[in-house]
């Protein structure tokens, strides 16, 4: 199992500070997600139906018929590198790690570059996995970029994948509206922007082929009755969604202003989140968290990802404990 963000009851166990007494900015999560309505009782009775209208929402949403719902975009990471047979595959790095861990498992042959260097390894590359805006550099690619990228690929029955999981404050740079071609394969997630992780729900948009092969990799009943139920709510409230769009971009501009003051600029973020490569990650890290707040660490590079705040306390308390790293 690799490290992830979010694990704060190991926290509360190590640093022996009570789960109520945390400030947990290590996710990269909304902290003022989506309001959840009362579950209605037949979604705790019924299995989840496929016509319930979770997938016509979900369409319309990500502007694309050719859509297949998982459990969470983690669903589809662990399961495409079972779709291909062995062949070579370039990842970003830094990046989120459970792409790489899983392609190597499955038996292919990985290599991890920086951006700057995709050009040069394309032609030796039989899938590319792409996160868009990357998690945690924050660097973000053009559609023309990654539609050429696509192009060369498809020339040799190659992938595109992209996870768009932290595009939805920026859904001019999403390839999800594109028409459904042979290996291009985007993954979406509800987890992040509509702040509802817990739900385990995502979606896969790629030919119907593909999401074919996918589904009965899956099985049946993938999400459960009220997950669906909730997402489908979720992604048909445009009005909530146009002002959480504005509201989450200018807390990011306030972390990234509170994050310089005290001389940690970030060296890249996005809307929900601020990444800082500094040699003091480690003892950042530490210092926070003796006082109850968890950010996330990276060995390499050293750096550390800062979630937004929820209230005007949390702002203040982050403000205050930053004040006294030395």
């Amino acid at each position: 199992m690799l490290d992830h963000g979010g694990q704060l009851q190991q926290a509360a166990k190590h640093y022996r500070i009570p789960l109520a007494g945390w400030l947990d900015l290590s996710t990269g999560i909304n902290p003022d997600g989506w309001p959840v309505p009362p579950i209605p009782a037949h979604c705790w009775q019924r299995l989840p139906e496929d016509n319930d209208g979770l997938i016509q929402a979900a369409a319309s949403y990500y502007g694309n018929p050719a859509i297949l719902p998982v459990a969470g975009s983690q669903a589809a990471i662990q399961t495409l590198p079972m779709l291909r047979p062995p062949c070579r595959v370039t990842l970003l790095t830094p990046a989120y790690a459970e792409h790489a861990a899983n392609w190597q498992q499955a038996g292919h042959k990985i290599r991890q570059v920086q951006s700057q260097q995709i050009d040069a390894v394309l032609p030796e590359t039989d899938v590319l996995v792409i996160i868009n805006p990357n998690n945690p550099t924050g660097e973000i690619f053009s559609r023309s970029r990654l539609l050429d990228w696509h192009r060369q690929l498809q020339k040799r029955s190659g992938w595109l994948i992209i996870d768009e999981a932290f595009i939805d404050c920026q859904p001019e740079y999403s390839l999800s509206t594109e028409p459904s071609r042979k290996g291009l394969i985007i993954l979406r997630s509800i987890g992040k922007f509509f702040g509802l992780a817990g739900i385990r729900c995502g979606f896969v948009i790629a030919e119907p082929n593909l999401l074919s092969r996918l589904q009965r990799q899956l099985g049946p009943w993938r999400i459960s009755h009220p997950a669906r139920h909730v997402a489908k709510l979720a992604l048909q409230d445009s009005d909530w969604q146009q002002q959480t769009r504005h509201r989450l971009r200018h807390q990011s501009q306030q972390l990234k202003c509170l994050l310089t003051q005290h001389g940690l600029t970030p060296t890249g973020g996005t809307d929900l989140f601020q990444w800082v490569k500094t040699q003091k990650a480690e003892s950042l890290f530490q210092h926070l968290a003796k006082q109850g707040i968890l950010i996330r660490l990276f060995e390499s590079p050293e750096s550390v990802r800062f979630g937004l705040p929820a209230t005007p306390e949390q702002w203040q308390r982050l403000d205050v404990n930053l004040s006294n790293f030395v």
